[in-house]
């Protein structure tokens, strides 16, 4: 986007980039992961590694960049705004794929932070407030918007299985304004925080269990159907009525659902998703309740 941007703005949509990148950077480094990537290895995927999803990070910072710019110059949640970061992402997404040689490291979160970075830019272009459920419910409104520009081209994997068995899926988590987000992800993190003695690690891992708990994650359907995804949310509960990773009760049920997980080679890339999205937010909070300070 060659359209001019103010200093003070464009300082802003860079340091936007930054926090999705060093979010996304900080899911696929937390560990451990259940049957995801992460310190230890490949998870229960065998086309990926902790080093490409940390090189396609990276890869997506300019298109983050593009997508905050747009909402500075349109500063309106508009039909036009959402076609704009639409062709963005799509240009992001052929970005991240050239980088990892067409490997889909991080579709869904193209659209669930591209989402997030948007409605924050759109929320401090207009000096509005930045609690993370304001940014959610406004990123969903642009989310209920349809991209006219979208071509016809063959289902994903998460579009099939929505399809077939009606899951939600990530196009309407978004619309809905990330309810796994905002009821569950971002205040388990804050609960396990404090409960915790601000033990990040395992704070971090109960929030992505208590998303894992409730979301339909249709790359769990897609690799393991009904059951394997049952086995994730009763497992994800369980772990956290032991008390969370930083009990040693809660660690033992986290390695029993891990090895269910990798048997039935069911990866939770949804959550994983919505877990960058929420360190994305809780990155935006922080930063808005330090400058108050």
């Amino acid at each position: 986007m060659n359209a001019y941007v103010q200093p003070y703005f464009l300082q802003q949509c860079i340091w936007l980039a930054d926090a999705a990148v060093e979010s996304l950077i900080d899911e696929v480094h937390l560990t451990p992961k259940p049957a995801l990537v992460d310190q230890r290895g490949s998870g229960a995927h065998d086309d990926l590694s902790l080093e490409l999803m940390v090189q396609s990070a990276h890869s997506l910072r300019p298109m983050f960049i593009e997508m905050a710019q747009a909402a500075y110059q349109q500063h309106a949640c508009l039909q036009t705004l959402r076609e704009t970061i639409g062709a963005i992402g799509r240009a992001g997404e052929a970005a991240m794929l050239s980088t990892t040689q067409g490997v889909n490291t991080h579709r869904g979160a193209i659209w669930a932070l591209g989402l997030l970075v948007t409605s924050t830019a759109l929320s401090l272009r207009n000096r509005n407030v930045c609690t993370a459920e304001q940014l959610c419910q406004q990123a969903g409104q642009l989310a209920q918007l349809e991209d006219t520009y979208i071509s016809a081209q063959a289902l994903s994997h998460g579009q099939q299985v929505q399809k077939a068995l009606g899951a939600k899926g990530a196009k309407v988590q978004a619309q809905e304004g990330f309810p796994a987000i905002i009821q569950q992800g971002l205040p388990q993190l804050y609960h396990s925080r404090q409960r915790n003695g601000n033990n990040e690690e395992a704070a971090r891992i109960d929030a992505l269990l208590a998303m894992m708990a409730v979301l339909d994650d249709t790359c769990v359907l897609y690799r393991a159907g009904q059951a394997g995804l049952l086995r994730m949310q009763q497992g994800a509960r369980h772990v956290l009525s032991c008390g969370g990773y930083a009990a040693a009760a809660g660690r033992r049920a986290l390695n029993i659902l891990e090895e269910d997980l990798m048997q039935l080679r069911a990866s939770a890339g949804g959550a994983a998703d919505l877990l960058a999205a929420t360190l994305f937010l809780d990155r935006i909070e922080r930063h808005h309740h330090k400058e108050k300070m």
